[in-house]
């Protein structure tokens, strides 16, 4: 529609405030130019792993035609060993950690500093690994909505002892675009499904080899497949939040992530380390396919 939409900040106090300063990425509206240094991006893509997003940046630079291979991308955030932040084009790639605090503490931040920047029609996609439920290891799932262990599609909150609960849908028509995306590359098995979004990886996963396991082989089953039936096809920590901040704020989001295993098959995950290295670069392609179409590169 060429309508520029900017980010929405949902917090009045920000604007009394002579500086910002975005403690964990070691950056403040004070010390840099936020709008010369971040004002052309247009797509961030987050993942959990530093060295899985610096390559990522490292990928897309040369499928943009913006970077020649062995070419060194500098961590934006080398103040901070919380997060890695690179950036090539209109491309941020940030890592966030594992599971939703680290990848709130990390969002905060984000949107303030898309915010300052003054960017406009941002698309925000996590990108990551995941443990699919009745998927073949190795399918790409585009997440519908993000789901809690209940299979609710909703983030309950504690804000000044009160429990609120925020929306956790994402935008229908940019999983569309990808699963288009998808289509045309034709590289690899990939649905949409809802994720389930836990807060931790061993008994919120229903796994049978953390330290603590309370219930046995065929109640976790019996749970993994009630999460089937109702249209949960992958398990994993960051999206509920992700989802939730990304509606208040007004961006477009998506989450892609592969999976390493089918949990109906087992808890630990066995493919050899190349296998996994290669289903690892599949949420990649996919979205350095997404970015570059979008950008009429293809």
């Amino acid at each position: 529609s060429g309508r520029e939409n900017f980010i929405r900040l949902c917090n009045p106090h920000l604007e009394k405030m002579k500086e910002d300063i975005l403690y964990h990425f070691a950056l403040g509206t004070g010390t840099h130019d936020f709008p010369a240094l971040f004002g052309d991006v247009k797509f961030v893509c987050v993942g959990g792993s530093p060295s899985r997003l610096k390559a990522f940046i490292a990928y897309i630079a040369e499928e943009l035609g913006l970077g020649s291979a062995g070419c060194d991308y500098p961590n934006i955030c080398a103040g901070t060993d919380r997060y890695a932040m690179y950036k090539v084009g209109p491309v941020l790639s940030v890592s966030h950690g594992m599971g939703i605090p680290s990848i709130s503490i990390m969002l905060h931040e984000l949107i303030k500093l898309l915010y300052h920047a003054k960017c406009s029609n941002i698309t925000i996609i996590r990108i990551g690994t995941s443990g699919g439920i009745g998927l073949e290891p190795g399918s790409v799932v585009i997440t519908r909505q993000s789901v809690d262990a209940t299979f609710k599609p909703q983030l309950e909150q504690v804000v000044l002892g009160k429990t609120v609960i925020r929306s956790t849908n994402l935008d229908e028509e940019l999983a569309k675009e990808l699963m288009q995306c998808s289509k045309e590359i034709n590289q690899f098995n990939t649905v949409i499904g809802n994720t389930m979004c836990t807060l931790d990886f061993y008994e919120g996963q229903g796994r049978l080899d953390g330290a603590i396991c309370t219930y046995n082989e065929e109640e976790k089953l019996q749970y993994l497949k009630e999460a089937y039936d109702s249209g949960v096809r992958n398990i994993e920590m960051e999206s509920s939040v992700f989802a939730a901040m990304c509606n208040l704020s007004g961006v477009k989001a998506a989450v892609v992530c592969v999976t390493l295993l089918n949990r109906l098959e087992g808890d630990q995950i066995s493919s050899p380390h190349d296998v996994l290295v290669e289903y690892q670069q599949r949420p990649q392609k996919l979205v350095g396919y997404f970015i570059k179409k979008s950008l009429g590169k293809v």
